[in-house]
């Protein structure tokens, strides 16, 4: 089995615990993920299985979540799984001000990841260091935030904001949840996340591990080809000659102007044969998928 699972993965579980679920239900080893998605997010985490695990570097980075902001409190780790540092009603607070604010979140950012995430800080993971309560300080970082859509304002002493965004890889949605209730040192924290489009799945095709194990049940699951998600890479196609040198590792010349990496076939097989490089005309291979023998 090779190919990719858009998994909707459930509140509670670690993008790890999916992983090692999956590689149970489907009896393999070769199971990774894309995008590592917070216990207490929910929605679209990309499941590549078998030799798939190799394209994952090649996927693209684009995210989209709904997330839920409440004004008024602050917790340790931006989000109501964490202990709660202040809490103070703002019912003054209007929509017009928070709309306002929100303009300073959308394009190249600099963002300060929170204390309790995945991200390595000398060989460490934040989340280790902040549960053995050691201070350390955390780099901030330039991610990209393409969009935010308002889709729902609550008022009341705790008001909360509904947002739709879309960002790119490494955007931490918790803390612009912190730092939009920075601004009006009323303290913000994520309330909920759902994850609606990562790495090219969208949460409308997606499965729970529910529905994944009824299919395999019923013999009729199948996973998404290997190279559905790349399809926003070109494509390169080659006849066999060409293909089965390019899998061997030799380098093509072609008559292209096109740059940078593509997809690559079989003419006339139409068999996806992996992830190559078009420098001025050569067609250097980067990633074998389908050896041709």
């Amino acid at each position: 089995m090779q190919g990719f699972i858009n998994l909707d993965k459930q509140f509670g579980w670690t993008s790890h615990d999916c992983v090692a679920r999956l590689r149970k239900m489907l009896r393999l080893k070769r199971v990774g993920h894309a995008g590592t998605l917070d216990p207490a997010a929910t929605g679209v985490l990309p499941i590549a299985v078998g030799k798939a695990t190799r394209l994952l570097q090649y996927l693209p980075n684009d995210k989209a979540y709904k997330a839920t902001v409440r004004f008024g409190v602050q917790t340790t780790t931006d989000d109501l799984q964490g202990e709660i540092i202040t809490s103070q009603p703002c019912a003054g607070l209007s929509l017009s001000e928070v709309k306002t604010a929100l303009c300073q979140f959308i394009g190249k950012i600099e963002q300060i990841p929170p204390i309790y995430s995945a991200i390595q800080v000398e060989g460490k993971r934040l989340y280790d260091l902040a549960r053995k309560g050691e201070t350390i300080e955390v780099p901030a970082r330039t991610v990209e935030v393409f969009s935010i859509d308002v889709l729902d304002w609550r008022e009341g002493d705790f008001p909360e904001l509904d947002v739709a965004i879309a960002c790119g890889s490494g955007t931490y949605i918790r803390a612009i949840a912190r730092d939009l209730g920075a601004i009006f040192n009323t303290g913000g924290t994520l309330a909920a996340l759902i994850r609606t489009h990562s790495s090219g799945f969208n949460l409308t095709d997606s499965l729970t591990l529910t529905d994944l194990e009824t299919q395999l049940q019923a013999g009729t699951f199948e996973p998404t080809p290997a190279d559905a998600a790349l399809q926003y890479l070109p494509s390169v196609t080659l006849p066999s000659i060409s293909a089965q040198k390019w899998c061997q590792g030799q380098r093509i010349e072609l008559n292209l102007e096109t740059v940078g990496k593509v997809r690559v076939y079989q003419a006339e097989t139409n068999i996806f044969l992996g992830i190559g490089e078009l420098q001025t005309g050569v067609l250097i291979p980067q990633m074998v998928f389908e050896p041709i023998s």
